[in-house]
C-alpha cells in the first residue's frame, strides 16, 4: 500500500513551523499511544506512521529532501534504506522521540504506575550512535538503471569482550521513580538514574583498543543498492549502518550523498538528457541521416533538408527514469551548425560563389521574426 503524505499524516501544511509540527505529532502520538490502546494493532500502526512522518518533517535536511523528491528523497528500497514503517520499532521511536512524552518514554507513567516502563528502560539504557556520511559518484549509465556498489566504511562497532556490571542504585533499570504528594494526591514521576546517567550499567572490563564506551573503529564492507533516477545532490540513508550506539543503544544511520559524474556526450536536465549534435553546412542544407549515441546504444536520426541551428529533435523514452517511478524522460538533440575555421583555395572559391546566391543570403523572414516572438514570450 502506498505511503500517505507525511503532511497529511500529521495534519499540517507544508508551511508549518517546527513548533506546530511537534505539537501536532504529540497530539496524534498521545491519541494512538500503545499504553492507551493495548492490543490495538491499528492504533500501533498509526502511532508508527506518525513517528515516521515526524522523523522526517522535524529534521530540516530530511524535510527539504522530502519537499523536493517526495518519499524517495528520504527512503530507498529493499536494499535497506530507511523510511518504511516496518523498519522503525517501538524502541526506535522512544529512543529518538522520548522527550515528546517525558523522561520515562510514556505519558502514562505518572498515572498508571509506569505502564510504559519497559520502553522507558529501553530508552534509558542506550544512546543512539552518530550518523556517517559518504559520497558516491555515479555515471549517467549507472543512474539510468540503478546500481549495486560495495564500499568500505570505517566505523565505530561494539568491541568483542566488553563486560558490563549492573548499576546498584537503579538495579539496572536506568531510571528511578519518585512519589510526591500534591493537592491531587500522590503523583509518581520517572527520571534518569543519577548514578549511571540512565545507562543502567557501566563497563567493568574492556579489551585493548576499546574506548570508554566499549567501542572501537573497524572497517566494514557495505553493499549499497542505489535506485534508478537519483540526482546530483540527493541524499539517501541506510538505517542502522552508522556508528554503534552507546550502552546497547541503536546504531546511527549511513547517509549517502549522490554525486553525478560529468558525461562525455550528455548533460542532464531533470529526467531529460541533452546531446549536442554538430552538423556541417551541407548536411543541414541538404538533409541527411546521422547516427547519435544514447545511454543504451546508437540510433539513426533523420535530418530534414533546411534544418536550422537551434533545432531540437526528441527521442522519446531515451532519457532518465524518475526516482519516484513516474515515467522516463527523453533525449533532446540540440542541433549546432559547424563552421570550418580554415579553408583551402578551392573551398574559398566555392564559398564565394555561394555567398552571392539568393538562397544563401539571410533576410528578416519568418525564422527571425519567430525568434523574436519567442524571446518576447520568454521574458513575459
Amino acid at each position: 500500500m502506498a505511503k500517505r503524505d507525511y503532511y497529511e499524516v500529521l495534519g499540517v501544511s507544508k508551511s508549518a513551523e517546527a513548533k506546530e509540527i511537534k505539537k501536532s505529532y504529540r497530539k496524534i502520538a498521545m491519541k494512538f499511544h500503545p499504553d492507551k490502546n493495548p492490543g490495538d494493532s491499528a492504533a500501533e500502526e498509526k502511532f508508527k506512521e506518525a513517528a515516521e512522518a515526524y522523523e522526517v518533517l522535524s529534521d530540516a535536511d530530511k524535510k527539504a529532501r522530502y519537499d523536493r523528491y517526495g518519499h524517495a528523497g528520504v527512503s530507498g528500497n529493499a536494499g535497506g534504506f530507511s523510511g518504511g514503517r516496518g523498519g522503525m520499532t517501538m524502541d526506535d521511536i522512544f529512543s529518538q522521540f522520548g522527550d515528546i512524552f517525558g523522561e520515562g518514554g510514556s505519558p502514562f507513567d505518572s498515572f498508571f504506575g509506569g505502564g510504559g516502563g519497559g520502553r522507558g528502560q529501553a530508552r534509558a539504557r542506550g544512546q543512539k550512535g552518530s550518523n556517517l556520511r559518504i559520497k558516491v559518484a555515479l555515471t549517467l549509465e549507472e543512474i539510468a538503471t540503478g546500481v549495486k556498489k560495495k564500499i568500505k566504511v570505517n566505523k565505530l562497532v561494539q568491541a568483542e569482550g566488553v563486560k558490563y556490571q549492573t548499576c546498584d542504585y537503579c538495579s539496572g533499570s536506568g531510571y528511578v521513580r519518585q512519589v510526591k504528594s500534591t493537592f491531587l494526591g500522590q503523583m509518581q514521576t520517572t527520571s534518569a538514574c543519577p548514578k549511571c546517567g540512565g545507562a543502567g550499567q557501566s563497563i567493568s572490563e574492556r579489551p585493548k583498543g576499546a574506548d570508554a564506551d566499549g567501542l572501537k573503529r573497524q572497517e566494514e564492507i557495505i553493499e549499497l543498492e542505489i535506485p534508478a533516477g537519483v540526482e546530483d545532490g540527493m541524499q539517501l540513508s541506510m538505517r542502522g549502518k552508522g556508528n554503534a550506539g552507546k550502552n546497547g543503544g541503536p546504531a546511527g544511520d549511513l547517509l549517502i550523498n549522490i554525486e553525478e559524474k560529468t558525461h562525455e556526450h550528455f548533460s542532464r536536465d531533470g529526467k531529460n538528457i541533452v546531446y549536442d549534435m554538430f552538423l556541417n553546412f551541407a548536411d543541414a542544407a541538404l538533409g541527411t541521416s546521422i547516427e547519435v549515441p544514447t545511454l543504451e546504444n546508437n540510433v539513426k536520426v533523420k535530418i530534414p533538408a533546411g534544418t536550422q541551428a537551434g533545432k531540437i529533435f526528441r527521442l522519446r523514452g531515451k532519457g532518465m527514469p524518475s526516482v519516484q517511478s513516474y515515467g522516463t524522460g527523453d533525449q533532446l538533440i540540440n542541433v549546432n551548425i559547424w563552421t570550418p575555421k580554415k579553408l583551402n583555395k578551392e573551398e574559398e572559391a566555392l564559398m564565394e560563389k555561394l555567398r552571392d546566391m539568393p538562397n544563401f543570403k539571410p533576410s528578416p523572414g519568418k525564422e527571425e521574426k519567430g525568434f523574436f516572438e519567442r524571446m518576447k514570450d520568454y521574458f513575459q
